[in-house]
């Protein structure tokens, strides 16, 4: 089980050398507080490869084994392997269609995550980024709130998020963030190759990702409730894509 619920854990330290040196799918690796000798190679080993270590106390460490013998570290591993964001790009040239990219910036709640991958891929998207840091991963959750969708799109997990917005640009993409505030996405031209950024439940979209999109959009609202639920409005943004380029 993983630490929202469900999941792929690797337990102990031959098994989380083993998916560090032959470069397996690793979210995340939980590392005891303190630790010494081989634990700190481990973790040495794992930062090198670009996963996210975390210390962990003993007793977080039991609860996610169940009682399994972790020798002080457990590999937290997604459920489903990565894809490259170039993966994305020729999914969409394969389709003959104009490339539409969903980056999500800093998505903590693993529902909310697999409720907008399963709005990514029923709106014919052709990959979702994520963050490595400050976000949800691909636990089993995720997979569960998708309804199955993350086994028909392709994901990609970056470093940094403001350089996936760059990499996209220069492929030719209209980088779009969605905001509070931005130009109605009703009245806004979406039906050429965009890279949508849908922002955090709490503070939206960074600034400086912002800075790097080529405009912003929003959704009008009517009532008294000044927003949405960040998958409800991503929902809403992917199908007005749909529509607009069908209409096209």
């Amino acid at each position: 089980m993983d630490e929202d619920g469900g999941g792929l854990i690797l337990l102990g330290r031959n098994a989380a050398l083993e998916a560090i040196n032959h470069n397996k799918p690793v979210d995340r690796l939980l590392i005891k507080k303190g630790a010494e000798g081989t634990l700190k190679v481990i973790a040495a080993k794992a930062r090198e490869r670009g996963i996210v270590v975390q210390e962990a106390s003993a007793q977080k460490l039991a609860e996610l084994s169940m009682g399994g013998n972790h020798q002080g570290v457990i590999a937290l591993c997604p459920a489903k392997e990565y894809a490259e964001p170039e993966d994305m790009l020729a999914c969409a040239r394969e389709r003959a269609e104009d490339p539409f990219i969903v980056i999500l910036d800093e998505i903590t709640d693993p529902h909310n995550l697999g409720a907008i991958i399963r709005c990514a891929e029923a709106a014919g998207a052709h990959g979702v980024v994520i963050p490595k840091r400050r976000a949800a991963g691909l636990t089993a959750t995720v997979a569960k709130a998708s309804s199955g969708a993350i086994e028909h799109i392709l994901i990609s997990r970056v470093t940094n998020i403001g350089d996936s917005v760059d990499y996209f640009k220069s492929r030719g993409l209209w980088a779009v963030s969605a905001v509070t505030g931005g130009a109605s996405v009703y009245e806004t031209n979406l039906t050429g190759p965009v890279a949508v950024v849908i922002g955090s439940e709490g503070s939206g979209v960074k600034r400086l990702v912002c800075e790097k999109s080529d405009f912003t959009v929003g959704i009008p609202m009517r009532g008294r409730v000044g927003s949405l639920n960040a998958s409800v409005a991503a929902g809403v943004i992917f199908f007005e894509i749909i529509r607009q380029r069908s209409l096209k």
